[in-house]
C-alpha cells in the first residue's frame, strides 16, 4: 500500500492506494504541537480501524503547506513504517507545465490538485479548493497552469464576522440556507453559504471571459458538498482529488 498524505493549514487528507484503488481516506486535525512520535500514533491508529498493518506500507508521497509538518510526517511515517516519503517540492516531475512568475512559490497542494483535475477532466480548468482560503486555479486549453486566486475561506470569513461583530453569534452551516433570512443566524447562514456560491458562480463567468470559453469547474475541499447545491453553475464536486493527484505524481516519480 501506498499512503497519500496532503497537509493543509486547517485539516490532513490521508489516502491509502493499493493495487492503483483509493482503499481508504481519513482526516485529522493539522497539530503544530505534535511531534513525530505523536503522529506516528495518530497515523498507526486510523490505519488500524481501516485494517492496514505498518508492515503493508511499501512507500508514500506528502504534500504540504505547513513547513513544520512537511518535516515531522515524514519522520512520523519513518518511525511507523521504516519507509521515506517523497514530498512534493522543487525537483519532483509532475507532467505540468506551470506559467507563474515564481513557479516554485505555488503552493504544492495548488499543483496536486491541478495534476488530477487535468488527469480526469477535459480542459480549460477551473480548480476550487475550499479550505482555510478558497483557491482558485486555472488550466488552459493547452492544459498550462496560467494562474489563480486566493480567497479568505468560509469559515476564517464566517469566524471572523462572529468575533468582530460583538451580536453575531458563531453559528453552524449545516442546516439548509434560505435566500431571505428571517432571524440573525438564518441570514448569517444565507449570506456564508449562498453568498459564497454566488462568488464562485460570479468568478467562474469572468474567468471565462479572460480565457474565451467556458471551463470546466472542479470543486474539492472541506465545504465542497456544502456550497456546490447552492451554485448555479455545474460543479464536479470531488472529496478526494488531492489523494488521486498525489497518486499520480508518486507514479511518474518513483
Amino acid at each position: 500500500m501506498i499512503l497519500a498524505i496532503d497537509v493543509g493549514n486547517t485539516n490532513i487528507v490521508l489516502g491509502g492506494i493499493r493495487d492503483g484503488r483509493q482503499a481508504f481516506s481519513a482526516r485529522l486535525a493539522s497539530d503544530r504541537q505534535k511531534t513525530a512520535e505523536e503522529y506516528a500514533l495518530t497515523i498507526g491508529g486510523i490505519l488500524k480501524m481501516h485494517g492496514v498493518e505498518p508492515a503493508d506500507i511499501e512507500g508514500g508521497i506528502l504534500s504540504s503547506v505547513v513547513p513544520y509538518l512537511r518535516s515531522v510526517l515524514p519522520a512520523a511515517i519513518k518511525l511507523l513504517a521504516n519507509v521515506d516519503l517523497m514530498v512534493v517540492g522543487s525537483g519532483i516531475r509532475t507532467g505540468l507545465n506551470i506559467r507563474m512568475d515564481d513557479p516554485a512559490t505555488v503552493g504544492s497542494d495548488l499543483i496536486v490538485s491541478a495534476v488530477a483535475a487535468k488527469d480526469k477532466y477535459k480542459t480549460p480548468l477551473a480548480i476550487i479548493d475550499m479550505g482555510t482560503a478558497t483557491t482558485l486555479v486555472v488550466i488552459d486549453q493547452k492544459g498550462d497552469y496560467v494562474g489563480g486566486m486566493i480567497i479568505p475561506g468560509l469559515w476564517v470569513s464566517l469566524n471572523s464576522l462572529s468575533s468582530q461583530a460583538a451580536q453575531l453569534p458563531h453559528i453552524d452551516l449545516n442546516a439548509p440556507a434560505k435566500l431571505l433570512g428571517k432571524n440573525t443566524v438564518d441570514c448569517m447562514r444565507a449570506g456564508s453559504v449562498i453568498g459564497c456560491a454566488a462568488m464562485l458562480d460570479g468568478l467562474l463567468d469572468r474567468v471565462d471571459e479572460e480565457m474565451g470559453e467556458s471551463v470546466n469547474a472542479i470543486l474539492t475541499g472541506g465545504v465542497a458538498e456544502l456550497i456546490a447545491p447552492y451554485c448555479r453553475r455545474t460543479m464536479h464536486v470531488e472529496p478526494d482529488l488531492l489523494i488521486r493527484g498525489l497518486q499520480i505524481i508518486y507514479e511518474k516519480n518513483r
